[in-house]
């Protein structure tokens, strides 16, 4: 069975530490689908959910770190999308324990179509400033 979300070049930043770290999102995330595809329950679902708010975190603020750290200059729009985005998710993962929302396909799309729009669109806007500074 093909991979839910597949890795291709088009995402790659160049800045290693934001690739392995978007590698191991779309990991997480694949995880979650192959999990809700075998009819896997709640608890297994919850616990990649948790895991996948946890490294969104992690990976937001090794990446505002960067950014910060270079006087990326569109920095402050940057991080509000990381906000909002975090604070979906993290509502998402309570209505799940909740049991108000169910783990399902349209939530693995919403989840994989952000970060591939999140990498594609967001990020590759600070790929130019950034290689320009030499950031590898």
């Amino acid at each position: 069975m093909a991979a839910f979300f597949t890795w291709n070049d088009s995402y790659n930043t160049g800045i290693r530490e934001v690739d392995a770290q978007h590698k191991k999102l779309v990991d997480i995330i694949n995880a979650l689908y192959d999990a809700m595809s075998k009819g896997q329950g709640n608890q297994v679902m919850g616990k990649l959910l948790e895991e996948l708010v946890k490294y969104t975190v992690v990976h937001f603020s090794s990446e505002e770190r960067i950014l910060k750290a270079n006087a990326y200059p569109d920095f402050a729009a940057h991080k509000k999308i990381h906000e909002e985005f975090t604070a979906k998710i993290m509502a998402m993962q309570k209505d799940c324990a909740s049991g108000k929302v169910s783990m399902t396909l349209s939530l693995a799309n919403f989840l994989k179509d952000w970060l591939k729009g999140h990498i594609l669109g967001t990020d590759q806007k600070y790929v130019p400033f950034l290689s320009a500074k030499g950031v590898k």
